[in-house]
């Protein structure tokens, strides 16, 4: 205990798990404070208000012993997480506690990591040039994911956003990337599915979950963006990539929102505080690809964001889409009409990722995104005529049969050569003859006969599909898609 009286003081007011007290003269902003409640049990909390006559602490642990009167003490510290490899495979709350019944982590030979640090400066990063595979062939083809980027996942509730996130977790596997899964105001039930799901894959070993639950604190569901934040920062710092999911960061700013309420601070638009922005900006700004001279590490952000009606002007989504280098939409009348995931072309966008895209997948793809555009434009006017000449027929054919390539089953992520082979295929209108009902069985026959071929191994994705290998594919392709027919049709 601290013996120094200007860096003591005493509980003045307790409410909702915000604690109000005098003294603590020489107290710092986010400091780490020890409060003794009634039983003398230590209780942590941690400044965020530093007023005239008083300082609100916003407690982390359980302040129900809490009384006015009780000893408050200042450590001098800042809140900080131990992380080594251990917490690979482990649920732990956003305190670094271990929640599932496996016992403690050994962090013995840990490295200490801040909660909230400042992002590295410019001269530390070099420019995205590495892809993150997602394994869903509507991102990865056009909006493509760079490692140390920050994309975006918004949408109403239930379109598939933590689908999309779970989907690129599980490609990660073997692709030598560690991934921190934070989840923030969901229900136990939900996190727990996710849980058996990884474990069921085989991918938990690889992955750390961070949870604060709905029914937890405000304060744990504040805190656990950070965590997530800093246990990524420790595999960036040290050379390794980590990818880190924000599910999601509108329960983060309600549960902040709540905490500032509650600690008096003026509210702003839609009663969120004036610094929300600061706050979500502070943490995604951490996301980094780290110079070769740095050791050339990286870490990615992937935050959900949650819409009402689809209102991605609504203040916290505004924020969010700013602080990002591009958005994964996800759209209700997609969803409705069966296709999954249902990521809306229009809107959907990556400002960096196409940097560091798959050369393979880019060389095919190119067209894909503009052809996309176009049968959108041409299938919401041709439902005012009936008829239309050959060339729109074709633009629509081919349109619909992408749009059918682009549906994909949950947990099937797919690799760099059937994505390059299937995007080949239907941007070049070699799925013109398969009917669109059968064009989601060619996709899957497709898949296992190239796994048998020599193509393989050509499309891993290092090079560009040139002539040669075009003419190959091409064959191939038209070789299968006439036994296709003599099969299926």
């Amino acid at each position: 205990m601290d013996s120094n009286s200007s860096n003591r003081g005493k509980v003045l007011e307790i409410k909702d798990g915000i604690v109000f007290a005098d003294g603590l003269e020489n107290l710092g902003a986010n400091e780490l404070v020890e409060i003794y409640d009634n039983n003398l049990k230590v209780v942590r909390g941690i400044a965020l208000n530093l007023e005239e006559d008083r300082v609100g602490i916003v407690v982390t642990d359980d302040y129900l012993n809490i009384s006015q009167g009780n000893l408050v003490v200042a450590t001098g510290e800042l809140p900080k997480i131990r992380v080594n490899d251990s917490y690979l495979g482990r649920v732990i709350n956003p305190l670094g506690q271990t929640i599932d019944g496996k016992g403690d982590i050994d962090t013995t030979n840990g490295q200490d990591m801040l909660l909230d640090r400042i992002a590295p400066g410019v001269i530390e990063r070099k420019g995205v040039d590495r892809p993150l595979q997602t394994g869903i062939l509507a991102i990865d083809a056009m909006t493509a994911i760079g490692r140390g980027q920050r994309q975006l996942i918004i949408g109403d509730r239930s379109l598939g956003k933590t689908s999309i996130a779970l989907d690129t977790i599980i490609n990660q596997s073997d692709k030598n990337c560690i991934s921190i899964y934070v989840a923030i105001g969901q229900k136990l039930s939900k996190t727990a599915q996710i849980i058996s799901k990884l474990t069921e894959l085989g991918v938990l070993k690889n992955v750390i979950i961070v949870n604060a639950a709905a029914s937890d604190p405000a304060a744990l569901q504040y805190l656990a963006a950070y965590t997530g934040t800093a246990l990524g920062e420790y595999f960036a710092d040290n050379g390794r990539d980590a990818l880190v999911v924000y599910d999601d960061l509108t329960k983060h700013a309600q549960a902040y929102r709540e905490i500032s309420l509650l600690l008096r601070r003026p509210a702003g638009r839609e009663a969120y505080p004036g610094d929300i922005f600061y706050l979500h900006s502070k943490i995604l700004e951490r996301a980094v690809q780290y110079s070769d001279k740095k050791g050339g590490g990286s870490l990615t952000a992937l935050p959900i964001i949650e819409t009402q009606a689809g209102d991605i002007s609504a203040y916290i989504p505004t924020n969010v889409i700013s602080i990002t280098d591009g958005q994964i939409f996800l759209e209700q009348d997609l969803f409705n009409s069966g296709q999954k995931p249902a990521i809306s072309v229009g809107i959907s966008v990556s400002r960096v990722g196409s940097a560091a895209q798959t050369k393979a997948v880019k060389s095919v793809a190119g067209q894909m995104k503009l052809d996309l555009a176009q049968y959108r434009e041409l299938a919401a006017f041709s439902q005012f005529g009936s008829d239309l000449d050959p060339d729109t027929r074709a633009r629509l054919a081919k349109g619909i049969r992408m749009m059918e390539t682009l549906k994909q089953k949950q947990y099937k992520p797919k690799s760099v050569p059937e994505m390059t082979g299937i995007t080949f295929a239907v941007t070049r209108g070699m799925l013109d003859k398969i009917a669109v009902e059968q064009v989601q069985l060619w996709v899957e026959q497709f898949e296992k006969e190239l796994a048998k071929s020599d193509l393989v191994k050509v499309l891993d994705g290092k090079q560009k599909v040139e002539a040669e290998i075009a003419e190959n594919l091409q064959k191939f392709i038209e070789d299968f898609t006439t036994n296709f027919i003599k099969v299926y049709a």
